[in-house]
């Protein structure tokens, strides 16, 4: 009562197919994604690293924090050791309001970071703000560490 199939096969030999294989017509994305994952965790992990200054003794304010903006701030840092570094190059005085002028014709903020070292004088800094002033730059804002003393005597 029930009923065979018979199945024809081409040729005259049985299970001739069985030792070819199809082409796949569909893509397996499991290994790409697994790909991406482990990039965007390697980036994840090392992007924070990549933001490295120099380092400098900040001194400490009891100031807040400056809102964060969609350019990436010019920052001009004053080392203990007398350099001056504009971002990340070593520039000289004499050179650094030609440079100034430079990076001014090319941004649309005029807002910088200057970054001082705390044990260098302030006639120093102020030598570079007049010289920020000269070139354009007149929204000069000073990076410190946060924590400071207040004025009225309590720690930040």
């Amino acid at each position: 009562m029930g009923a065979n199939v018979i199945q024809k096969t081409s040729g005259g030999r049985r299970g001739r197919r069985r030792g070819r294989a199809r082409p796949m017509a569909e893509i397996n994305v499991t290994p790409f994604v697994d790909v991406m994952l482990v990039l965007l965790i390697v980036f994840m992990v090392a992007a924070p690293l990549l933001t490295v200054g120099v380092p400098v003794q900040l001194p400490e304010t009891a100031a807040e924090a400056l809102p964060t903006e969609q350019e990436e701030p010019l920052s001009i840092t004053l080392t203990a050791d007398g350099r001056t570094l504009l971002m990340d190059n070593e520039t000289e005085s004499a050179d650094l309001i030609a440079q100034l002028r430079a990076i001014a014709a090319e941004r649309e903020s005029r807002k910088v970071y200057v970054r001082a070292d705390g044990a260098i004088p302030y006639a120093d800094v102020v030598r570079v703000m007049g010289a920020l002033n000269a070139a354009g730059f007149n929204d000069i804002g000073l990076v410190t560490d946060s924590g400071g003393p207040r004025l009225d005597g309590s720690d930040g």
